[in-house]
């Protein structure tokens, strides 16, 4: 006899000898004792841990004990704050940095003629613009005040206000700093002095102490004026 084609609608007991013969559907026989295992075996684990459990309390909330670590500090982490502190001290130190100028002894200011004092701080704080830079570092009193003269006349012919002077801060100099003090006498007592607005101490990023800041007129101040009210200076 051939097999006849597998259908999953059987009609009679003989077609069904037949396609379980041909092994044409699965054995349903064997998938329900799978399953029974399965569950049984599901059904011993829980019994087993029911059994395990049997008679076993949970501890009141209130009898619990927290737990507790003790935390050990290392070596290293106890000098990071000395290193830290070290570290700021050496940038104090070498580049002036962790300070306020204006809070210094070296810190100095003035103003011009019928000018506020808060115009000197202004110009301290970066209110006004920067648009020439003449650095004296290294050269002797005669030598500076040429060049800082040549600057200034070149600055008031090409109505540059905002200047920036570095002397340095006179730190090597056995006494006060000599071109600092320099500066500063040329701005409230020379020939500048009427074209002065105010100057002050450079912030840090400009080189703080060691540079000073000065705003120029447009033109220089009348002699009536002058004689109505000197310089103001604070050093």
């Amino acid at each position: 006899m051939k097999p006849r084609k597998t259908s999953s609608i059987v009609k009679s007991f003989q077609e069904l000898e037949v396609v379980l013969d041909t092994k044409s559907l699965p054995d349903y026989r064997s998938v329900s004792i799978k399953a029974s295992e399965k569950k049984a075996s599901t059904e011993t684990e829980e019994t087993l841990f029911r059994n395990a459990m049997d008679g076993v309390k949970p501890i009141p909330r209130k009898e619990r004990v927290a737990k507790t670590s003790k935390i050990e500090i290392t070596e290293n982490f106890k000098k990071k704050d000395d290193a830290e502190t070290l570290k700021r001290l050496e940038d104090l130190v070498n580049y002036g940095a962790g300070f306020n100028v204006s809070d210094t002894p070296e810190y100095i200011e003035g103003t011009g003629y019928h000018v506020h004092p808060e115009i000197a701080r202004r110009l301290h704080r970066g209110d006004f613009s920067i648009q020439a830079h003449l650095d004296l570092h290294g050269l002797i009193v005669k030598e500076a005040r040429e060049i800082f003269n040549q600057f200034m006349k070149w600055a008031v012919t090409h109505r540059k206000n905002g200047l920036l002077v570095t002397h340095g801060r006179g730190l090597s100099s056995p006494g006060e700093p000599v071109l600092k003090r320099k500066v500063e006498e040329w701005l409230t007592r020379g020939p500048w002095r009427k074209w002065v607005v105010a100057y002050s101490s450079a912030r840090k990023c400009d080189g703080g102490a060691g540079a000073t800041y000065i705003l120029l007129r447009i033109r220089p101040v009348s002699k009536r004026l002058k004689r109505s009210r000197n310089v103001v200076g604070k050093s």
